[in-house]
């Protein structure tokens, strides 16, 4: 006997926005998986790009929001307070203070039980537009705009472009928002065109609707600080560091980075890029499970802010390829105590022996216990040969999401997980491939939350997201 967390997950075949929960229980190590489904949106049609929250204060309000089928139909979003039980559900940025909002939206809670929303909208890429929740999520206001800007001295690489919707103002715009916090504070962080600099601002956070201004942009020093497909991390100590990598376009590969503000809100800013790995993953990279919109090496961070043995440990994830175009990729972690300065090397977390394709991959840390989940997208059971890992009888485009966690900071983890039920369903139709967008956190030590979505829509390049309060 040892203890183990099954993982339950919710979701409608009809592509609706699902919820899964992974409770610790004591089983035997054979012992097999429970999964049930509820769908959370329940509405027609399509759900992408979804995120999930759940409040550190009240950890039975959780909160999910997705873009709906079809063009600047606003989001879905559903709130629950009582663990998913019962949800209220509403259709949010259609009009209004918060823009036709159309895409790239994420969410993230603080200590104090904010709610933080970075999101596109319609009528340009001009701005990155902030929205809080200081009610558990029942409503959002807008409360900033971030303006993104052109470093001075840097220069715009050849054929550089967002690549979210074709949206374009007269000066820089931004693309790919992350959002995190931290102890005290809330950062944002983005790609600004035309120079492909990855820029973040931040505000300091009081209490319960109390928060600073968001602070001027800073940028990653350039030429190093240039790069695409980013993510955000908030320390214990208000340090804030961002990842990317360099390669915006292509299938040749790509050096990934990270970079540090050591004080965070302080006026040290971000110091000089150092490398992380070198991926074969390039910016527009094409794979049969994303033969339409590609795969990017999607860097993901975590921070340790527990308490515990491993507080100040920084998490990153990345995506690898085994030989340029095999499309054999897989999740890649590594682990640094000193902010970056050095990394552990870099272990393998798909524990299949296919050739297939892992990628898109999530990763959190529980602030209760210091144990580190990562997701992502699998396609180790579409063999082409048939079974409920094969929708078209065609190898490796055809998707399930699976999952693995450490209890010990990274130096071991437990057998991969099946998380999704189903399997997405291939299709001889470009742009129309299914994907599941699973989004993850952890309320508590004994629970894992994850919205995801599955069905048949086209693919926005979307991001697998996985957090953890």
């Amino acid at each position: 006997m040892r203890e183990r967390r099954l993982l339950t997950m919710f979701f409608s075949p009809s592509a609706a926005l699902a919820v899964a929960v992974v409770a610790a229980m004591t089983v035997p190590a054979t012992a097999g998986r429970t999964i049930s489904n509820i769908n959370t949106s329940v509405e027609p049609g399509n759900q992408a790009e979804d995120a999930i929250a759940i409040n550190p204060t009240d950890p039975q309000n959780i909160v999910t929001i997705s873009s709906r089928s079809g063009h600047f139909r606003g989001l879905f979003k559903a709130v629950t307070f009582d663990g998913g039980k019962t949800w209220a559900r509403q259709v949010i940025g259609k009009r209004g203070p918060l823009g036709v909002i159309c895409c790239d939206e994420q969410l993230a809670f603080d200590r104090f039980g904010n709610l933080w929303m970075a999101y596109l909208v319609r009528s340009g890429l001009d701005t990155v537009p902030i929205a809080l929740s200081s009610d558990g999520g029942l409503t959002l206001r807008k409360v900033a705009a971030i303006v993104p800007t052109k470093p001075t001295g840097s220069r715009s690489p050849e054929n550089a472009a967002a690549k979210g919707p074709a949206l374009r103002a007269s000066g820089a715009t931004a693309d790919q928002p992350s959002i995190s916090t931290g102890q005290n504070s809330v950062w944002v962080s983005y790609t600004s065109f035309p120079s492909v600099t990855i820029q973040a601002s931040g505000a300091s956070v009081r209490g319960l609707g109390d928060f600073g201004s968001f602070s001027p942009p800073e940028s990653v020093p350039t030429s190093g600080g240039r790069g695409d497909y980013g993510d955000t991390a908030v320390g214990p100590d208000g340090q804030v560091m961002v990842t990317y990598q360099d390669q915006t376009n292509g299938q040749g590969g790509s050096h990934i980075y990270v970079a540090l503000d050591p004080d965070g809100l302080g006026p040290a800013g971000f110091g000089d890029p150092r490398l992380l790995a070198r991926s074969r993953v390039g910016g527009f990279d094409y794979i049969p499970a994303q033969r339409g919109r590609s795969v990017d090496a999607e860097a993901n961070l975590a921070w340790d802010k527990s308490g515990g043995s491993h507080n100040g440990r920084v998490y990153a994830i990345w995506t690898q390829e085994n030989g340029n175009e095999s499309d054999d990729t897989d999740v890649m972690f590594q682990y640094s105590d000193d902010n970056g300065a050095t990394w552990s090397a870099a272990v393998r977390l798909n524990d299949d022996q296919t050739p297939n394709s892992q990628f898109n991959p999530a990763i959190a840390v529980d602030q209760t216990t210091g144990f580190v989940a990562i997701s992502w997208y699998d396609a180790r059971a579409d063999l082409g040969s048939g079974g409920p890992g094969d929708t078209d009888g065609v190898p490796n485009d055809d998707t399930q999401v699976w999952a693995t966690y450490s209890r010990d900071g990274g130096a071991t983890f437990a057998p991969n997980l099946r998380v999704s039920k189903v399997t997405g369903a291939g299709t001889a139709v470009p742009f129309r491939h299914p994907w599941w967008q699973p989004e993850t956190r952890c309320p508590d030590p004994g629970r894992i939350e994850a919205a995801a979505r599955e069905g048949h829509g086209a693919p926005l390049r979307v991001r697998m997201r996985i957090a953890m309060a």
